[in-house]
């Protein structure tokens, strides 16, 4: 069985060794492209282009990198989070969090499978990506869906269009409108810093968006630091309630038992966020862990990008744009009004 999944598995860490490199650079750190993000956009191009000249006995592992490592990597991603982080936020930072993941989540499927006509997986998908925390959410849904991989290429897609556009968008923002306007429409720096937290895709550009903003105080970059990351968390309650929703939905007939599907490496999530809390391994230990699960993901995604081919997807048409562009203009309007009305 090992030396099936050797030549698969150690191409795709070929992969995201490469991502990892590229991510280094000076002008891709200034995009907040993260390796995962990059990774997959190397194995979409390879699968676009030389895919057809692999061998075969690549297969297995690829196969096995986009599934087994990819939960495997969700369940280390425990080790970013603690519950301390979490209550020192706040209430009103928690409720932020979670009103904004419900929603979105709500608006995201609602406007991909009603409105624009987009299939139910690539809708889940992508409202995981803009609800929670960008392609690494995308990537811990799709177990629970049992996607297709060129269906998680495009929410993850839609999470690097508009994801970018957030960090450019809310300086921009902040400067020019939030923080010189007055009455409802101003922003402390600590309500902008659980704006950008409780709004923007991925955890690279929640970094990069306080950091972007000259003279900022380190209080925006906490609160927006720990309002994404209880976002983060947040998946595993999320996940755990998508498969039992699922569970009941996809009985083919109603004499048929329904089969109750349980992610537990979202459980096993939130059992190693509980461990990291009790702080019992040194901090260098911890950030050891960090880089290889995010070198693991990075391997998930760029599995992920090798089995997408284009022509899978052609017949789409322009509904995942809509459909993200749909819940961007949520996050970016209704998270404004939402964190207006919870904080203080």
């Amino acid at each position: 069985m090992l030396k099936n999944l050797t030549p698969g598995v150690v191409f795709i860490a070929i992969i995201a060794i490469i991502a990892t490199f590229i991510s280094t650079l000076a002008p891709i750190k200034a995009l907040g492209l993260s390796p995962l993000v990059i990774g997959i956009v190397i194995g979409i191009v390879y699968a676009n282009t030389l895919h057809h000249k692999a061998p075969q006995s690549l297969q297995p592992g690829i196969t096995f990198s986009a599934k087994k490592i990819l939960r495997f990597a969700i369940v280390l991603y425990g080790f970013r989070i603690t519950f301390q982080e979490i209550h020192d936020i706040g209430l009103e930072g928690f409720l932020v969090s979670l009103t904004m993941l419900t929603t979105t989540m709500i608006v995201g499927i609602f406007a991909g499978t009603k409105l624009f006509g987009l299939d139910r997986d690539t809708s889940i998908l992508t409202a995981a990506g803009a609800s929670v925390c960008g392609a690494a959410a995308v990537l811990a849904t799709e177990p629970v869906l049992k996607a297709q991989e060129y269906k998680t290429a495009i929410a993850v897609s839609m999470v690097v269009l508009f994801g970018t556009t957030s960090m450019f968008l809310y300086p921009v923002m902040y400067e020019g409108i939030i923080h010189h306007a007055t009455g409802f429409l101003h922003m402390s720096e600590h309500q902008f810093g659980i704006y950008v937290g409780g709004t923007i895709h991925e955890v690279a550009q929640v970094v990069a968006v306080p950091a972007s903003i000259p003279n900022t105080p380190d209080s925006m970059a906490h609160s927006a630091v720990i309002v994404k990351m209880t976002r983060v968390i947040l998946i595993a309650p999320m996940l755990i309630i998508l498969g039992l929703i699922l569970s009941f939905t996809n009985k083919s007939t109603t004499k048929e038992k329904m089969k109750l599907t349980i992610p537990w490496f979202a459980i096993y999530f939130i059992l190693v966020a509980g461990f990291n809390s009790m702080h019992l391994l040194p901090a260098n230990i911890v950030n050891i862990i960090n880089q290889i699960d995010t070198f693991l993901l990075t391997m998930a995604m760029s599995a992920l990008g090798v089995g997408t081919i284009f022509s899978k997807f052609k017949n789409l048409g322009l509904a995942p744009v809509y459909t993200a562009l749909t819940m961007f203009i949520w996050l970016v309007v209704g998270g404004f009004v939402i964190v207006k009305l919870i904080t203080t």
